[in-house]
């Protein structure tokens, strides 16, 4: 085969080779990672960046609020050393906010690729640490005011020269975390999997060369732009508008925050203006990412394919320093996700009158219910960290119900941790998690539903257990269809009989108290006197509604005792629900 022409049956293969390499480095970082949050709630993304910050390739599943900003960190790397200034073997570790804004557990490890003694490509993992120092333990670090306060700040470090470690860089990260096995560990995954990388793509630049390799590329990107924009261009010429309100806190006097967007479309181009959201916080909600204006493009065009540089190529972000999601360093930034998935609900939002076949109502918008209670085990004196995220309710959909007890639209693959393993490791018990009856929002296609997970801490620690964001701002319903129930986090100390609503971080408790994660359901999209009345009963039968609500809610009457439905019963309560709205 000649190395220097590209047919068609070449670009399919490396087409098909590029995500086969990111997926690859996603099983190894799996297999050897030490910390439950990679490799069972798989709180990570695996790239393959170009030396000119260009995304080649993303593993499947891969958190896309994380990849979104891989190509930001690796141009900065290529500013700070030049292109002469890495070496095979060299290692590169960084979560500083200056860049790429996310609180400090998200680690970013990248490595040089080489090909012809010249660098190609970055392999590069962003992976979320169980702590990295300061308050960042789990995801404690919700009241700090400053990165410092957060935690350990590593600005594209070498920790490996040409394959040599530098001891004093090693001595040093080991030193300021509290659980240097776990982050260690973790750190030497994320090396194993882009080591593995390299050889890959080695590999493919040997059997094809580098001309047909670099054509391939090129020709991906240019099919994926143009698959996107043929997607935007079916869409009505305009400028279409929404916003949302996000709870703001305590240090920003309770203003909340402000999610106003436009967007733009003209022709096949789309543009993004964030400009009208809030500038940024006192308090740790502040980011500096693009990930709410990609991840929402991404959804609209090409949701089903890989991702590329070329996904994004036809979107224009308009969005200026300061705003809370470029924030200038050094903002607090320690829940920086928080709001990412009201962004992209609100993108969402704004084009439902131009793709009302297509955009659901509003989900869980955060990024899930996270369940964080921080101690020490009496069986070996060692510290812990208890750590899930718990899923929510997505929206209901032109076509059928919102998904139940899923995480956000920002989190690819990411899950909660398996009751059995919590329960394995840590000195914790699960008393319940369970789907809440009534959460989803009514409408002829039914909101998913929310979650809520009761866990009893065996031993005295503190537990996270903070407002969402969206206690207040519950997920909103389309076309007519209802809001879902909102968040909420409950607490019950071993002497009071009652549980109490509570916004706490890092909150000491004794031993056997119980903590319960509620999670909020999606809105409803459609009337929900239109939703089937078979469709309603077997809500009722599944428990997913109660029977009050299906009356109430739904207009469907049903016998107490065998949950038959009355149809003449159900017709008039309808036509009754539908006058009532009028008056």
């Amino acid at each position: 085969m000649a190395k220097d022409k590209l047919d068609l049956v070449t670009l399919e293969v490396i087409r098909n080779a590029l995500p086969a390499i990111t997926n690859e480095m996603s099983h190894v970082l799996q297999r050897t990672s030490y910390n439950m949050m990679i490799y069972e709630v798989r709180d990570y993304c695996c790239g393959l960046v170009d030396s000119s910050g260009y995304l080649l390739s993303q593993n499947m599943g891969g958190v896309s609020h994380f990849v979104s900003d891989l190509g930001v960190v690796i141009k900065d790397g290529m500013e700070r050393y030049g292109s002469k200034g890495f070496k095979p073997g060299d290692v590169i570790i960084t979560n500083h906010q200056r860049v790429a804004g996310q609180h400090l557990n998200n680690v970013v490890i990248y490595t040089p690729c080489f090909v012809q003694g010249e660098i190609f490509a970055f392999p590069v993992i962003r992976a979320h640490w169980v702590d990295v120092g300061g308050m960042s333990t789990g995801f404690s670090a919700g009241n700090a005011v400053d990165p410092w306060m957060e935690g350990f700040q590593l600005d594209q470090i070498k920790l490996y020269e040409a394959g040599r470690i530098d001891e004093k860089v090693w001595r040093i990260l080991k030193d300021n975390i509290r659980f240097p096995e776990s982050s260690l560990g973790d750190l030497q995954s994320q090396v194993a999997a882009c080591r593995l990388a390299e050889r890959r793509l080695e590999e493919l630049f040997d059997r094809y060369g580098r001309d047909v390799v670099t054509d391939a590329i090129r020709q991906i990107f240019d099919q994926t732009e143009t698959r996107c924009r043929a997607v935007v261009e079916k869409m009505a010429d305009g400028t279409y508008e929404a916003e949302s309100l996000f709870a703001g806190g305590a240090l920003d006097n309770n203003e909340p925050i402000h999610i106003k967007v436009k967007v733009i479309i003209d022709g096949s181009d789309m543009t993004i203006d964030l400009t009208g959201c809030s500038l940024q916080r006192r308090a740790p909600v502040n980011a500096r990412t693009l990930a709410g204006a990609v991840v929402a493009y991404k959804c609209i065009t090409t949701p089903f394919e890989p991702v590329n540089e070329g996904s994004f190529r036809a979107l224009k972000v308009l969005i200026q320093e300061g705003n809370y999601m470029m924030a200038k360093y050094p903002a607090p930034m320690a829940s920086w996700g928080r709001t990412l998935p009201t962004v992209v609900d609100t993108i969402l939002k704004a084009l439902a009158p131009v793709m009302p076949d297509k955009v659901p109502a509003g989900h869980l918008g955060v990024l899930g219910g996270p369940a964080v209670f921080i101690g020490t085990d009496p069986r070996n004196g060692q510290g812990f960290v208890t750590q899930s995220i718990e899923g929510g309710g997505w929206g209901g959909r032109p076509w059928g119900d919102g998904e139940s007890a899923s995480v956000s639209v920002c989190q690819g693959d990411v899950r909660n941790a398996p009751i059995e393993k919590m329960e394995l490791r840590w000195p914790v018990l699960v008393m319940s998690r369970a789907l809440r009856q009534d959460s989803g929002g009514p409408g002829k296609f039914r909101g998913g539903l929310g979650m809520a997970t009761h866990i009893r801490n065996r031993v005295e620690g503190r537990w996270n257990l903070a407002d969402s964001g969206r206690r207040a701002y519950p997920p909103w319903g389309l076309w007519n269809g209802k809001p879902g129930q909102p968040s909420e986090h409950l607490l019950r100390l071993p002497n009071e009989p009652d549980f109490k609503s509570v916004d706490v971080v890092r909150h000491w408790v004794p031993a056997d108290s119980d903590a319960v994660v509620i999670t909020a359901g999606g809105g409803g999209w459609g009337d929900p006197l239109d939703r089937d009345v078979e469709r309603v009963r077997e809500d009722v039968l599944e428990e997913y509604i109660s029977a009050e609500a299906a009356r109430n809610e739904y207009g469907v009457e049903l016998d107490s005792k065998t949950l038959v439905i009355d149809r003449k019963g159900s017709a008039r309560l309808r036509d009754e629900l539908r006058k009532a709205r009028q008056t």
